[in-house]
């Protein structure tokens, strides 16, 4: 069967366009502003949606997602409220929601308890970003059990053994990283990730989303002409920060608009 998350991104190739998925952390800078933000991306161009629940070691995090975080932890952020996010956000938006999430949070809640209060949730699956497709057997089957997609991340540093492992076990997508480091603004993006979009097809990859450094309607533009799907983050919590829900909305609408090829 097609996830949600795949139907939203083949929706979007029909249209015409890459798909526009956008991060966000869960939490940030309140619980109930975070929800409204998230409806406000997906009522202004966003086709998935992530979020992040606050983690205290984020080693993939740049500086404005590390900020954000931290905020949201200092307010007394728990994992159970990313349930709560989710769950209002899924009954006012068809855009499906992804959790992006460091492996050990799920770990210390409980692997098939996650997967099943996510799946009561509305939430569509989970990126995991520090944990890979043979470590995760515990996770394939709890994803397997509830219907949820599970996105694994695939680098330009990654064999041609690694790469066909993650298209192999990857549903949703495959997280394409567009070059090596943190997350942040970049002024241009790592031509790699062309490469690597090319090399995942070759490994059986259906659906390819670029992120890490993706900041301009130019950078998703530029994605649009190979791959399936733009993934934005630090340009939109950023865009939140500065000037709350209508900045971030004003940022979504700029940013979908370099979807269209």
């Amino acid at each position: 069967m097609t996830s949600r998350v795949e139907q939203a991104i083949d929706l979007a190739a029909a249209d015409g366009r890459a798909a526009f998925v956008g991060y966000l952390p869960a939490g940030y800078p309140d619980l109930p502003t975070s929800i409204e933000a998230a409806v406000a991306l997906a009522e202004n161009g966003a086709d998935v949606i992530e979020l992040g629940p606050p983690y205290s070691d984020p080693v993939m995090d740049g500086p404005v997602i590390q900020e954000a975080t931290n905020i949201a932890l200092e307010a007394g952020f728990r994992t159970a409220d990313l349930f709560t996010v989710i769950r209002e956000v899924a009954a006012r938006t068809d855009v499906p929601v992804l959790v992006m999430s460091y492996w050990n949070l799920i770990v210390q809640y409980g692997v098939e308890r996650y997967a099943a209060d996510l799946a009561a949730a509305g939430g569509a699956g989970i990126i995991t970003p520090d944990i890979t497709p043979d470590a995760a057997e515990e996770w394939i089957r709890a994803s397997d059990a509830h219907g949820l997609d599970r996105v694994f991340l695939a680098a330009p540093s990654s064999t041609d053994e690694r790469l066909a492992l993650v298209s192999q076990n990857s549903s949703g997508f495959v997280y394409t990283v567009s070059t090596m480091g943190i997350t942040g603004e970049r002024a241009s993006l790592d031509a790699a990730a062309q490469r690597l979009v090319e090399r995942l097809r070759a490994a059986g990859t259906k659906r390819a989303c670029v992120g890490i450094g993706v900041t301009t309607a130019e950078h998703v533009a530029s994605i649009a002409e190979y791959a399936d799907g733009a993934i934005v983050g630090t340009a939109l919590v950023q865009a939140l920060r500065d000037g709350g829900v209508a900045g971030l909305a004003s940022k979504a609408r700029e940013l979908s608009s370099g979807t269209r090829r």
